[in-house]
């Protein structure tokens, strides 16, 4: 059985973690859409009640993942708006339904902060995380931001 724990983006674990993320990502993004560009997360989004960021570890307590949720819009009409980020695996760790279990975690988190919906914007190249995301409830919907990594963009009601 998997754990979670908080921990601050600006940490070792995560930091060495978002770093495998970001250059994995640096090395497998396509020729076409041109160069990857990595953008560090603010500590600050991801403090309760804000937003969280948890590590994955494995019953022997090896760290194996992680991934974060922060407020996007707390006043919409729609109630508060989180945004799923960084979620990412070792390649040991994947395969296994682990992702699912993070992602089922930090949607639960979110609820727990208010939230109504969660939304995330990933690259059409990752073909199961867009999996994972639409097996999950995620729909398509317009981009909410300008990352120009990305090529989807989801949603989900809470």
């Amino acid at each position: 059985m998997e754990r979670w724990r908080e921990s601050r983006v600006d940490e070792p674990v995560a930091t060495e973690l978002l770093g495998e993320y970001f250059d994995g990502r640096a090395a497998g993004f396509p020729v076409q859409q041109g160069t990857y560009r990595t953008a560090s997360p603010q500590p600050e989004d991801f403090l309760p009640p804000r937003g969280v960021f948890l590590i994955a570890a494995g019953d022997d307590g090896r760290d194996l993942g992680c991934g974060g949720i922060r407020l996007l819009v707390s006043g919409s009409p729609d109630g508060p708006r989180f945004e799923l980020k960084h979620l990412y695996l070792r390649p040991a760790a994947r395969g296994r339904g682990l992702g699912r279990a993070l992602l089922a975690e930090l949607e639960s988190r979110a609820r727990d902060f208010g939230a109504l919906e969660l939304v995330l914007d990933t690259n059409a190249s990752l073909e199961a995380a867009g999996g994972l995301y639409r097996s999950s409830g995620y729909s398509d919907i317009p981009p909410y931001n300008d990352n120009p990594n990305a090529t989807n963009w989801y949603r989900k009601v809470l």
